[in-house]
């Protein structure tokens, strides 16, 4: 046994993770350069090495939830992992001039893979699983309690900053009665979406959320604010302060972190988001300072690991479609670390789901909070 196997194999002791070991989390090595691997790369190591096939992990989800839980994370970091975080510091990477790359890089990738990877109405964010008991159920229970939190009525006007391929705006739209104004930055969402609701008081547009400059009775924006990036925050909340009218309301929907970082782990941002942040409380409080109010607060963190395990079902179920796209066998390990490894993280609740909604003045009698 090397030096580096010998590290490895007591830090994932300290998990209660056995390399080659009979419990379905343990780590099956296939090539020992899976020890040099993660030794010198960290994170970013064990994520390539396990698209690589160096090795092997029926739960995958669990690993990453025994890992996290042990704190694993912190005990490999190499200097040259820093570079992201140091490059952030010194540049906005989510300028205007940038805003576009998420689009191309995991939005366009091919609006096949995400029809047999999520739900009918291609909803990409947290389902809501109080009364649900499949993916569908969840994702349509999650449109509708954002639809009730603001009170939407017939005739009103929506901003949905972030729509992706037009879930909720086509939702609202088809149960609500309302106007609805989607931007989105990725052309394949603008595309599919732009088709699909052709036939509703939909307006769907390839707009950077910067651009928009109207009046809507309410705001929403659903799993944007990770894209937009701690540079940006205080921007993108003066955008949605201009853009509501005095009496609206605005929804906010994002994936949190319990703290403070300047951009994704390595892997995660070369592969997946490139130049995504997921906000802490404190920065989205430190953004909407002075421009609304916090009216109510709801976190369903624990929501995201069953919508993740249900979309890895679905690939896993149309792997042979999914094949025959295009998508090789690399791709599919990427995928798969990507989804159980979230799945994972969310579980050891490293990762949060918040919805707040806001007022701009603050409503007389307050909130009612809704569930």
């Amino acid at each position: 046994m090397n030096k580096a196997e010998n590290t490895i194999r007591g830090l994932l002791e300290l998990a209660d993770i056995e390399i080659n070991g009979p419990s379905p989390r343990d780590i099956q090595v296939k090539d020992p350069e899976f020890y040099r691997r993660v030794l010198s790369g960290g994170p970013l190591g064990m994520g390539e090495s396990y698209m690589d096939g160096l090795w092997d992990c029926e739960a995958l989800d669990e690993l990453i939830y025994q890992l996290l839980r042990a704190d694993l994370e912190h005990s490999i970091s190499p200097l040259k992992l820093l570079i992201p975080v140091v490059w952030a510091k010194l540049v906005n990477l989510q300028s205007p001039g940038r805003a576009f790359r998420i689009g191309e890089h995991h939005y366009d990738i091919g609006n096949e893979l995400y029809k047999l990877m999520l739900d009918q109405r291609m909803v990409y964010t947290c389902g809501y699983w109080k009364d649900a008991d499949n993916l569908e159920a969840a994702q349509e229970a999650k449109l509708d309690l954002i639809c009730r939190k603001i009170g939407l009525k017939p005739g009103m006007r929506v901003l949905d900053l972030g729509c992706g391929w037009g879930s909720f705006s086509g939702f609202a739209a088809e149960r609500y009665g309302v106007e609805v104004v989607g931007v989105t930055v990725s052309k394949e969402q603008i595309a599919y979406g732009q088709e699909r609701y052709k036939d509703l008081n939909v307006d769907l547009r390839f707009q950077d959320y910067r651009d928009v400059n109207e009046q809507f009775d309410r705001v929403v924006s659903i799993g944007i604010l990770e894209h937009v990036g701690p540079k940006n925050y205080r921007t993108f909340m003066e955008v949605v302060e201009r853009n509501l009218k005095d009496d609206g309301l605005y929804l906010l929907h994002t994936i949190g972190t319990n703290a403070k970082a300047l951009s994704v782990d390595p892997w995660t941002n070369k592969y997946i988001f490139p130049g995504g942040v997921l906000p802490v409380l404190q920065q989205i409080s430190t953004a909407t300072e002075g421009l609304m109010i916090l009216e109510d607060l709801h976190n369903i963190g624990t929501h995201y690991d069953p919508t993740l395990m249900a979309w890895m079902e679905n690939v896993d179920k149309h792997r042979d479609e999914i094949t025959k796209l295009g998508y090789d066998e690399r791709f599919y390990r990427m995928w798969r670390y990507y989804l159980l490894g979230a799945a994972g993280s969310d579980r050891a609740r490293r990762n949060q789901l918040w919805q707040i909604v806001y007022s701009k003045k603050g409503l007389d009698g307050g909130y009612a909070s809704i569930r």
